[in-house]
């Protein structure tokens, strides 16, 4: 697909026609499949902001944190594919420019899979940013001065699991009230387990502001399907949440359950559009209501074949009720083309005040080098105008 993709580039070029939305009128599996409109914006540099680079160094898998002054952000990754080294920088422009490499304390070296930060607050008003650091045992790292100090990593309980949090949610059953998910094939929920087959996805509660959690609770399992990676989004009206699931087995397109009681009960998965399908799905609202999820494009095995921007660093646009009744949303947006396999895009997504996106990743962007993190900036006005701008051309 890609090859065809760079064909097609090459001739639109040589004719003048700019390449901003690709027609997609049949996919994979060789019938015709819904699919939203798609736009390219891995050639839009200006958008393009490098946070770290280091030649011959593998950088991986950062998630960030928006503080509520709506400039100040800050981006955790690891050294090294999942496991290794935590590193950590700060920028004080809304992600335009990044510090060097902070000091960081001593345990995060030894980190054993990607790390997450969450903006808690307690009951008492008492912010904090927490830093998850999984595998067995899950760990926790936080700080009270907005990522001036931060604490060691410290086990959070004698559990572990893979990509630890998916999600760290405010819930409304009190204040400091907090729901995390993530889960395990049998590995790391417990000291020296072993692989079993089964995928399970699991939660976990706290009521203190994120500072203590309870056992895990396992809220869906199967060896048929391999449900993995939540990300969750809450309905404009504050009442339901959607937690978007990555298909592992490749055999089904991604999922999604509901829950309409603060995550105490949870509706049988049931699959996804194939815009929607994909590892990692990390979202939030636009001023306008819409919707922006980043996420790295993984499609069935049976569905790869012509759907656009497979292995690439993603997007889909829509509204809550397009992925409530199964609809394909209104774009699909690659952010950048990435030049090995599937190895992109654990995403950071913040909105600053001025609703534009800073949405943050790894991939390998140039082939043959090592991948490193990079930040693309977008308003989804400007995507509508540059999906105007194309109808007018057709």
């Amino acid at each position: 697909m890609k090859k065809t993709a760079r064909m097609l580039l090459l001739l639109l070029a040589f004719i003048g026609a700019p390449l901003l939305v690709v027609s997609t009128t049949s996919l994979a599996a060789d019938k015709a499949v819904d699919y939203p409109e798609t736009i390219d914006l891995t050639d839009h540099t200006h958008r393009q902001v490098v946070v770290d680079r280091e030649s011959g160094q593998y950088l991986g898998h950062p998630t960030t944190c928006l503080l509520e002054d709506g400039k100040t952000m800050l981006c955790v990754y690891p050294k090294g594919h999942g496991r290794g080294a935590i590193i950590y920088k700060r920028s004080e422009d809304g992600g335009l420019t990044w510090s060097e490499r902070l000091p960081t304390p001593a345990s995060w070296s030894s980190s054993q899979e990607v790390p997450t930060l969450h903006r808690v607050v307690d009951s008492n008003g008492k912010k904090r940013i927490i830093m998850w650091s999984g595998l067995y045992p899950a760990r926790l790292s936080m700080t009270e001065d907005d990522g001036v100090n931060w604490s060691e990593l410290e086990p959070a309980g004698d559990w572990g699991g893979i990509v630890v949090m998916g999600f760290v949610e405010p819930l409304k059953t009190g204040k400091g009230h907090y729901m995390a998910m993530f889960h395990d094939d049998g590995r790391f929920f417990s000291k020296n387990a072993k692989r079993t087959g089964t995928f399970t996805l699991f939660k976990t509660l706290s009521s203190d502001g994120g500072l203590t959690w309870s056992k895990p609770q396992v809220v869906y399992e199967s060896s048929e399907i391999h449900l993995c990676e939540p990300g969750c989004i809450r309905s404009p009206d504050g009442s339901k949440l959607a937690v978007l699931l990555r298909e592992n087995s490749r055999r089904k397109n991604s999922h999604v359950i509901f829950s309409e009681d603060e995550g105490k009960t949870w509706t049988a998965p049931r699959e996804l559009p194939l815009s929607l399908t994909g590892d990692r799905h990390t979202g939030k609202y636009s001023a306008d209501g819409r919707l922006l999820i980043s996420f790295r494009c993984n499609s069935p095995t049976a569905s790869r074949k012509g759907r656009p921007f497979e292995g690439d660093w993603v997007a889909w646009v829509g509204t809550w009720d397009d992925i409530v009744h199964g609809h394909s949303g209104q774009y699909s947006v690659r952010f950048k083309d990435n030049t090995k396999g599937y190895d992109t895009t654990y995403p950071g997504v913040e909105v600053l005040p001025d609703d534009t996106f800073v949405v943050t990743t790894y991939g390998h962007w140039i082939q043959d080098e090592a991948p490193y993190i990079l930040s693309v900036r977008l308003k989804l006005s400007e995507l509508d105008d540059l999906a105007s701008h194309s109808d007018l051309e057709k």
